[in-house]
């Protein structure tokens, strides 16, 4: 008896590990306010756009010439001992971002990095194969719209 004990507490665990999925709805439609993704406790929208205190899609404007000449200034001052545009540094390159991730994302990025790495699975690949985490550069949303308005327009030459 004492052989089988085993085996029928690992049943039971089997079985009552079997009850279901409670964020879903009868129909297999996840519950309203479940994550989007599974496995994920991200909406569609951080999946998207990236978790922060940006809650909103960032429209691409035409590019603000002013805003982009400042958004210079603080890549050169903040992230270009990390990031160059065309190849890989410490993190990865960044020409073309705003083409591959939404504006809202790459702020997010930019503001909540360290909740970025910690929740949002992009962000997570890219921990894995730069080793690295990118510091909070302490910078306001005003800035990292600025640094995104020139990564916006470094993508956008030449094309």
């Amino acid at each position: 008896m004492t052989r089988s004990l085993p085996f029928v507490m690992m049943a039971v665990l089997f079985l009552a590990g079997c009850g279901g999925d409670k964020g879903q709805a009868e129909s297999g439609a996840p519950a309203a306010g479940a994550p989007a993704a599974p496995g994920s406790d991200l909406t569609p929208f951080e999946l998207a756009n990236g978790i922060g205190p940006v809650k909103e899609e960032i429209p691409a404007a035409p590019i603000g010439k002013a805003l982009a000449e400042k958004g210079e200034k603080i890549f050169e001052e903040k992230c270009s001992a990390c990031h160059k545009l065309e190849e890989r540094y410490v993190g990865p390159a960044l020409g073309g971002v705003t083409q591959r991730r939404s504006l809202a994302y790459v702020m997010n990025m930019i503001l909540n990095p360290d909740g970025m790495y910690t929740r949002h699975p992009e962000a997570k690949k890219l921990l894995a194969e730069y080793l690295t985490q990118m510091p909070n550069q302490g910078l306001s949303r005003e800035d990292a719209r600025a640094v995104v308005e020139h990564l916006r327009k470094e993508g956008s030459e030449g094309k």
